[in-house]
């Protein structure tokens, strides 16, 4: 891939969309940040405010709005364009619409020359990174979906609040899906590199009978924050950004993401979130967790709810 200027575009300038830039900008992870939107003034709006707080970033970094020819020299495009979930409405349920727009605004980037990385935030997260996949051409690599990385970090602040232990110091994974059928992976659990279920045998905060709650829990957190104030985006905006600065920085750090599985936990043709190395090439290689039996169950249906909706308007 062509390398330039650590130059990343947002297309869509909504909740979620301000929320990855201006993450982004308060990391100083990328030198030139682009936001296109339909509404061409609301993103000139938005890369003015943004601007406004520069000085006080880590970086200097140069904000404007602009137009689909900026991505021809652009290291990363972020999708965020769609119809946002509704209360009671699960993500799956987003896939129609969001389709057709995320095929109109691949075709739009990659008509401009593009020739970098697709980082897609757009919900169904999962069926919309393939979506993208197709409709760009690229290798599969190029595409990485934000997956379950918010829920991923869901379950480590989940599990923090009850262990009372700091959550960088918890590991562990969200899979498949990202939505109503995604998989806590507890059998590579672990606090402090003690595996979960050795940790709470001695640990007075949590039980075994807590683990289903924690994991529905974290499945309904959107449910929730939605219910709540009609949308969530400051936690997709700063796990988005930490996807951003894996592929900027070149990390080969490990992180859930939608990646497409070629084989890998017996599924393929399929993108959905697992343990995945991110580097600058984009999804470098996926990691196989060996699932226990039950996991490897519910991994398998949730990646059959995923092929269901592809399969329905593919």
């Amino acid at each position: 891939m062509r390398k330039t200027n650590r130059k990343v575009i947002v297309i869509g300038t909504g909740f979620v969309g301000t929320s990855i830039a201006y993450s982004m900008i308060n990391q100083g992870i990328m030198n030139d940040l682009v936001l296109i939107d339909v509404n061409k003034e609301k993103a000139e709006g938005e890369a003015l405010d943004l601007l406004d707080g520069i000085s006080w970033g880590q970086g200097n970094v140069n904000v404007h709005s602009g137009s689909y020819s900026d991505c021809k020299d652009a290291d990363i495009v972020v999708i965020t364009a769609g119809i946002n979930q509704q209360p009671g409405q699960t993500r799956l349920e987003l896939v129609d619409t969001n389709a057709k727009i995320m095929r109109s605004i691949v075709g739009d980037v990659m008509s401009s020359g593009f020739d970098g990385i697709f980082v897609i935030a757009s919900n169904p997260v999962d069926v919309l990174t393939y979506v993208a996949w197709k409709a760009s051409g690229l290798d599969a690599s190029r595409i990485v979906g934000t997956g379950t990385t918010l829920d991923t970090t869901r379950f480590r602040k989940e599990l923090s609040s009850k262990l009372e232990v700091d959550p960088r110091s918890i590991h562990g994974y969200i899979i498949g899906e990202h939505g109503d059928s995604e998989v806590a992976v507890w059998s590579h659990t672990t606090v402090g590199g003690k595996p979960i279920l050795e940790y709470i045998v001695k640990n007075n905060h949590l039980e075994i009978s807590d683990l289903k709650n924690i994991s529905n829990k974290v499945k309904n957190a959107a449910y929730e924050i939605i219910n709540k104030k009609n949308a969530t985006y400051y936690g997709i905006g700063m796990s988005t950004a930490r996807v951003v600065k894996a592929i900027l920085n070149n990390e080969n750090s490990i992180l859930p993401v939608s990646s497409y599985l070629e084989g890998q936990y017996g599924e393929e043709g399929i993108f959905t979130g697992v343990p995945s190395i991110v580097n600058q090439s984009g999804i470098r290689e996926i990691i196989e967790l060996n699932l226990d039996p039950y996991e490897t169950k519910k991994f398998k249906e949730s990646v059959n709810a995923l092929r269901d909706v592809i399969n329905s308007f593919s």
